[in-house]
């Protein structure tokens, strides 16, 4: 009886176990991007003309797509404190950072654990927050409560926050 009890318990869990491989993610890019080429567990590809890049490694369960903004020398204060306010409100699950002198948006996370919905919406952030660079800093419709107005006020455009993807 108690087998069967823990067995109830745990079988919900094991169900929703997600198994997310290098080979889904090809998939995934294929149907949602304008073009893509590169090798399992490293992609280019564009969407409406933004660069973006999918790296993972598989044998530390890491993964990240980026898209290059800008120049990180060509920042005044102004714009890098403004990154920093939606690193913290508006960019939600995708971050402003700099690498290698270039600015980034960049999502970052556990490979194996994520659905094709995560990184559908991951992709779609990543773009956004790309775009909405020195506007309104965001990455979706949402943002967490605060002093959101320290981002430099550009001319807003009102835009769907879901990249509308292509049929497959």
């Amino acid at each position: 009886m108690k087998r069967l009890f823990l067995l109830v318990l745990l079988v919900p869990f094991l169900s929703f176990s997600q198994d997310m491989s290098n080979d889904k993610l090809e998939e995934i890019y294929t149907s949602v991007s304008d073009s893509i080429n590169g090798r399992s567990g490293g992609w280019q590809f564009f969407i409406k003309e933004v660069p973006m890049m999918c790296i993972t490694d598989t044998n530390h369960n890491r993964m990240r797509i980026i898209s290059p903004i800008a120049d990180s020398n060509s920042l005044n204060e102004d714009l890098i404190r403004a990154a920093l306010v939606a690193n913290f409100h508006t960019a939600l699950d995708v971050k402003y950072a700099v690498s290698d002198g270039v600015l980034w948006s960049v999502f970052i996370h556990p490979l194996k654990e994520l659905t094709e919905h995560q990184v559908k919406d991951a992709v779609s952030q990543v773009y956004y927050a790309n775009v909405n660079f020195g506007s309104t800093f965001t990455s979706t419709s949402l943002s967490f409560p605060g002093n959101v107005n320290a981002a430099p006020k550009g001319e807003e455009e009102e835009q769907e926050k879901k990249i509308q993807f292509k049929k497959s």
